[in-house]
């Protein structure tokens, strides 16, 4: 069986007089210990659709079976349980708490976990940061770390309470090209060694050949599912050619309420 089933999902979002269609009728399945980047130019539905993935919102219409578990008619509640026992985030700014240490932004999630003592908690936060190679920066807050050393905090974090998914929203999106270069390495060892699914979303083709499928999205719709990089390449470069229609952008989805 799948990991993730997705049956004919739809995402409509309501701005008062207009209807912004962010994702149509899509369907697609993704198998444990997958390797996949979602590929698009702003527009494409790509942020909405890791969303949906993600358990952040609820899709309109269709069906969205997680490990045979339907999430489509799950209360707020219900998704949070999902998301905190399954998936790990990994974003572009990082999102760390910047008067908080690396040790205990990583240790946050499991605050959230029931029947975890302190000294259960530090240890397992301890490991993962020992883990990205930050064993010797537990104490440091995140003024005082790179862009790199912050963003392992983040995988650090959003490994430690052991998810099978990990989603990155443009991981690399605020990294040099060496720093990102390393940061996607570790997403391959995490996925090769660790068995970790990962899915990525990106509009960067370099990011994307670390993945060992490609679906790119355009105007709401998956136009390719390839495992040929440059087949990926070439609707993406048509995606951006035909920009979306006006209205129809991740920005305004993401600034408009989400369901419950």
């Amino acid at each position: 069986m799948p990991l993730i089933q997705l049956r004919d999902i739809s995402k409509v979002y309501d701005l008062g007089e207009v209807q912004v269609a962010a994702l149509r009728s899509t369907s697609l399945d993704i198998e444990p210990g997958e390797f996949v980047a979602l590929i698009g130019p702003s527009g494409s539905g790509k942020s909405t659709l890791m969303n949906t993935l993600g358990c952040l919102d609820r899709p309109s219409t269709g069906s969205y079976l997680l490990a045979g578990e339907e999430i489509a008619t799950m209360s707020r509640d219900q998704r949070a349980r999902i998301r905190n026992q399954r998936i790990g985030f990994v974003f572009q700014n990082f999102n760390l708490l910047a008067r908080t240490t690396a040790v205990e932004n990583v240790e946050l999630p499991l605050m959230y976990s029931q029947g975890l003592a302190h000294t259960e908690r530090r240890a397992r936060a301890v490991e993962m940061l020992q883990m990205v190679g930050l064993g010797e920066r537990l104490d440091h807050h995140p003024s005082q770390l790179s862009g790199g050393q912050q963003q392992r905090v983040a995988i650090a974090r959003a490994l430690v309470n052991r998810p099978s998914i990990l989603l990155g929203d443009e991981p690399t999106g605020n990294l040099d090209s060496k720093t990102s270069r390393d940061i996607m390495s570790m997403f391959r060892h995490l996925n090769e060694t660790n068995g970790i699914t990962i899915i990525l979303v990106t509009h960067d083709l370099n990011v994307a050949r670390n993945a060992k499928r490609n679906i790119v999205l355009r105007d709401g719709e998956v136009v390719c599912d390839t495992t040929d990089v440059s087949q990926a390449a070439k609707h993406l470069h048509q995606a951006i050619d035909e920009p979306a229609p006006k209205g129809a952008d991740d920005e305004a989805s993401a600034t408009s309420p989400q369901s419950t």
